[in-house]
C-alpha cells in the first residue's frame, strides 16, 4: 500500500519540502525537474505538480494526499477533506479597485461592474452574497493591471504583502478569505488507507505544533514555585521535580510560545530561578 502525496511546486515548495523531511519522511532521490519522488518510508511517494492542479487531483484519487493553500481549495470545488493547517503560505484573497475609483467599500460596487480574476468561483460566491450582479472577466494572470488599461472595474486577486497592490494605485475594498497552506486528502483514500494516512499526519501536525514554541528548563527555590508557575504555565502546567540539593530546589520546565520566552525568563530570574536552559523543540505530540 503506496499512499501519494502531492507536493506543490514554487514558493509553497521549499517549506512543504522541509516539513516532510522534519517529519521523518525525507526525499530520497528527487532531482532537478523530477516528476516523482521516493522518501525514506517506502510506503510514502511524492508527486511535484503545480499547486492549483493538486485540489482536483486530490478529489479524483490521482493522489490521495496534497499540500496546496485554502484559495485554491475552496476555488476548485472539489470533494476533498482539509486534514491540517501547516501554518505557512499565509495569503488573502481580496477585493480591489483603482484608488481613484469610487468604490471604497464593497457595499459600493453596482450591479454590471466587470470583476477580474483568477478566482471565479471564489469571486461569484462573494458578490453574489452581497446581493450584487457583476460581469466575472477570467484572467490567467496580472489581474492588477485590468483596472488601469479599462479592461475591469474590481480585482478579486491573492494578496500576501500588498506590494503589488500599492505599486500600481490600488486599495482593498473587502476580503473575501484568508488562505493558508492546507494539507488535503481524497476521501475514499482515508477509508482505504485510514492507519497509514493518521500516521503521517500525526507526524507532520507533531512538528507542526512544535514551531514557535521552545523548551524552558530552570532550577527554582522551593519557596519560589507559586510564583514561577504563574509566569510559565506551559502547555498544560509545568513539570516540576526535586533537585538533590542543599537547599530546598525544584526543576522545573515548560513548553512556551517562542515570542514569550524573553518575558519568561526575565521575570523568572527575577523571582530567583537560576540554571535556565532554553532549548529548540522538533516534535509536539498532544
Amino acid at each position: 500500500m503506496v499512499v501519494k502525496i502531492a507536493v506543490p511546486k514554487g514558493h509553497l515548495e521549499e517549506p512543504t519540502v522541509r516539513l516532510l523531511e522534519d517529519s521523518g519522511i525525507g526525499i530520497v532521490d528527487k532531482e532537478a525537474r523530477q516528476l516523482f519522488a521516493r522518501t525514506r518510508d517506502p510506503e510514502v511517494e511524492l508527486v511535484f505538480v503545480r499547486a492549483q492542479d493538486i485540489p482536483d487531483l486530490v478529489a479524483k484519487g490521482a493522489t490521495d494526499l496534497g499540500v496546496t493553500g485554502l484559495d485554491l481549495v475552496k476555488e476548485s470545488g472539489g470533494d476533498v477533506v482539509e486534514l491540517l493547517d501547516l501554518g505557512y503560505g499565509l495569503a488573502r484573497i481580496i477585493v480591489a479597485t483603482h484608488e481613484k475609483s469610487g468604490v471604497k467599500t464593497s457595499g459600493d460596487v453596482k450591479p454590471g461592474m466587470r470583476v477580474a480574476t483568477e478566482f471565479p468561483r471564489l469571486a461569484e460566491r462573494y458578490f453574489a452574497e452581497k446581493g450584487v450582479e457583476v460581469e466575472i472577466v477570467r484572467v490567467t494572470g496580472a489581474a492588477e493591471i485590468t483596472p488601469l488599461i479599462g479592461v475591469a472595474d474590481l480585482i478579486v486577486d491573492v494578496m500576501s504583502t500588498g506590494t503589488t497592490l500599492r505599486t500600481h494605485g490600488l486599495r482593498i475594498v473587502g476580503t473575501i478569505l484568508e488562505s493558508s497552506a492546507k494539507l488535503i486528502a481524497n476521501p475514499r483514500s482515508l477509508q482505504e488507507k485510514k492507519s497509514k494516512i493518521e500516521g503521517i499526519v500525526m507526524a507532520m501536525k507533531s512538528v507542526v505544533q512544535a514551531r514557535g514554541r521552545k523548551l524552558i528548563l530552570m532550577n527554582v527555590p522551593e519557596a519560589k514555585l507559586p510564583e514561577i508557575r504563574r509566569i510559565m504555565p506551559g502547555m498544560a502546567g509545568p513539570t516540576v521535580s526535586k533537585v538533590e540539593a542543599a537547599e530546598p530546589m525544584l526543576a522545573v520546565q515548560a513548553v512556551v510560545e517562542a515570542d514569550r520566552v524573553y518575558e519568561v525568563v526575565r521575570q523568572a530570574k527575577q523571582a530567583g530561578a537560576r540554571d535556565i536552559l532554553v532549548l529548540p523543540i522538533e516534535r509536539v505530540l498532544s
